[in-house]
């Protein structure tokens, strides 16, 4: 009766127009619950595009380098590490992995280098700046087939400017691409001048950041310019310039576009970079499963070299 009694006095206070009881609040592991189910309606979409385009190719292409997979053959044998003690024995994979490293090597310093002077020069206060960052930057936003085609005229032996420069100081021609000797570094050049307005960027976003009292405080104790580009300004850039170079070393080892286009890997393979050979192997030689294998080793030494640079990075920064 008691009940009943309750329930009746509470429907007739709501219906004096007096306000209702609030209903029990959900408990945290409820609330829990349903906002991971809503998380996971906003990440499957994402999740089924990573998978379906990320996870899987992996796979497949794992399992494909234990396999003798090839455009040729009706079917596909199993035939373990075979694939990779080939690509250890090699001679190919070894001349264009130094290839890859070479032009590494000879475009990671430079494109660190000349964006800092650049971004330097602009933050300096130069007349005309939106043009000096129009000019620094423009080469980056130009697809690789018109950076290849500007360079191969540039590069031409009879009518190319960089020869016609030659003989008006009265040296001798160079075959900028056909000799073994500067083919790489011309590619080299070329890839600077395209790439580095990026960095260029990264520089001068990071130099406008730099706390003005820095410098103030650096001219009140009597640091002159050089003083306060080496005490201030460049131990700020620390972590752009880690930044910069993990970027630029990751870019360069996937080299690929710029000299397939240009010389294919001559002259005699002298340019020949990795991602190439493995072009050459699966989609020239037919012998897919190879290929794999071949990309999975050179997949696992950028894994180590990132890992390296992470590692080491940070300790040059504390």
């Amino acid at each position: 009766m008691s009940d009943v009694s309750t329930t009746t006095s509470r429907a007739n206070a709501t219906e004096d127009g007096g306000a209702p009881e609030p209903r029990p609040a959900s408990s945290p592991a409820a609330r829990e619950r349903r906002t991971r189910s809503t998380g996971w309606l906003f990440v499957l979409p994402f999740a089924l595009a990573f998978g379906l385009f990320m996870v899987w190719p992996i796979v497949q292409g794992l399992w494909m380098s234990f396999t003798d997979e090839s455009l040729t053959l009706n079917g596909t044998n199993f035939v373990g590490f075979d694939n990779y003690a080939e690509a250890f024995g090699d001679p190919d994979v070894w001349s264009s992995l130094g290839n890859t490293v070479f032009f590494t090597v000879i475009t990671v310093v430079p494109l660190v280098v000349v964006a800092l002077g650049m971004a330097l020069l602009v933050h300096s206060g130069l007349a005309g700046q939106w043009v000096w960052r129009l000019a620094y930057f423009a080469p980056f936003l130009l697809p690789v087939t018109v950076v290849t085609l500007i360079w191969q005229w540039l590069y031409q032996p009879d009518l190319g400017m960089a020869n016609q420069l030659l003989d008006t100081l009265g040296m001798e021609p160079i075959g900028w691409l056909s000799d073994e000797k500067f083919a790489m570094w011309s590619i080299a050049a070329l890839t600077v001048w395209w790439t580095v307005g990026f960095n260029f960027l990264l520089y001068l976003a990071a130099l406008q950041s730099i706390p003005d009292q820095l410098y103030e405080a650096a001219a009140l104790d009597g640091a002159g310019a050089w003083r306060r580009l080496f005490s201030v300004t460049l131990p700020q850039l620390s972590r752009t310039t880690a930044l910069v170079g993990m970027l630029q070393v990751l870019a360069s080892l996937k080299v690929f576009d710029q000299i397939f286009i240009l010389t294919k890997g001559g002259p005699n393979n002298s340019t020949r970079p990795i991602l190439e050979y493995i072009y050459d192997v699966g989609f020239t030689g037919y012998r897919l499963g190879y290929a794999s294998a071949i990309s999975y080793l050179f997949f696992a030494l950028i894994i180590i070299i990132s890992i390296a640079q992470l590692r080491f990075f940070p300790r040059q920064e504390g």
